[in-house]
């Protein structure tokens, strides 16, 4: 890693950047590939994987009734059809696709995990005949309003990253949900999210918040990110005691303060941001788990002998700026 390098983003499980394959998106009718032409028919089969395929339909899967995962990651598919009898089905990804609207999957009653990221919807419907879901992945649409999830009690991972949110509502049932990943929206606010008791992970980075708060029912979070937005101080994490990776890098903190309670504090990603005086610096010794901390681009990275005073302030790092320390 070189001295520059920025620390890494809250991983978003379907946020990863991938390349698709040439002109997908823009093929001629000639070239579309159907489903009948690259599927060798086996009852039993029991997952199908027909990715970077030039599919545009959803069709012939009828005799593979035992499938339990079907993947159709880059195709060409606008509509979800044609899947009502595999109701054995625990898996169905259909990541960047071109399709518009969540629909015709009702007879999917065993569906554990349904991913639809990087296609063109613009609302959360017609899914809530999947009671037995665990993660549900909707990243990079045109989604606007969080609705129509009060059925998923069993949901413990929901990414929404990348989407045109502007209001965290609508999520008190999903109170077995561990993994939230809301990045990249227009959010203003942390809010409503008192009955999610079992969250571990929080992802709100690239937002619109200005202010850490209402997290005092998030007893068990242990990765807090809420990089790039407009944040001014650190405050109001008196209660989430078990955080191991706190990101508020690229906001507009002075101040490093009110973290000493979290002993449990592992990796603090505080680069970018307005902190100007060392004797706050001093104070990440309380943190007795402090192995890694990013500061900089902040005014008292500027100091010569930055690298030296942040190492004689906590011996016990291991890394600075993404630099392994000697």
């Amino acid at each position: 890693m070189s001295a520059n390098e920025e620390p890494p983003r809250a991983e978003s499980p379907a946020g990863e950047e991938e390349e698709r394959p040439p002109g997908a998106g823009d093929i001629p009718e000639h070239e579309i590939v159907k489903m009948e032409d690259i599927i060798t028919i086996d009852p039993e089969t029991m997952e199908v994987d027909l990715n970077h395929g030039r599919i545009a339909k959803i069709e012939n899967l009828e005799p593979l009734t035992k499938l339990e995962r079907l993947c159709l990651r880059w195709n060409l598919i606008k509509k979800i059809e044609n899947l009502d009898h595999l109701t054995s089905l625990l898996e169905l990804e259909l990541y960047d696709n071109q399709i518009t609207e969540l629909e015709n999957l009702d007879q999917l009653v065993n569906l554990e995990v349904l991913d639809v990221s990087f296609n063109r919807l613009r609302e959360i419907k017609n899914i809530s005949a999947l009671t037995k879901l665990r993660q549900l992945f909707l990243c990079a649409n045109r989604i606007s309003l969080i609705e129509n999830l009060d059925n998923f009690s069993s949901l413990t991972m929901l990414e929404l990253g990348d989407n045109k949110l502007r209001k965290l509502e609508n999520l008190d049932r999903l109170t077995n949900l561990t993994h939230l990943y809301i990045g990249k929206n227009k959010i203003t606010k942390i809010e409503n999210l008192d009955n999610l008791v079992k969250l571990e992970c929080l992802s709100l980075q690239c937002n619109r918040l200005t202010k850490i708060e209402n997290l005092d029912k998030l007893v068990n979070l242990t990765e807090l990110y809420v990089s790039e937005n407009g944040i001014e101080k650190l405050e109001n994490l008196e209660q989430n005691k078990l955080l191991e990776t706190l990101d508020v890098g690229k906001n507009r903190i002075q101040h490093i303060e009110n973290i000493g309670h979290l002993q449990a504090l592992e990796e603090f990603w505080m680069n970018d941001n307005a902190v100007s005086e060392w004797s706050c610096v001093d104070q990440l010794a309380e943190n007795k788990k402090l192995a890694t901390v990013y500061l900089e681009r902040n005014p008292v990275a500027s100091d010569v002998n930055y690298r030296r005073k942040l190492k004689l302030a906590v011996p016990w790092l291991q890394k600075i700026d993404a630099t392994l320390c000697r």
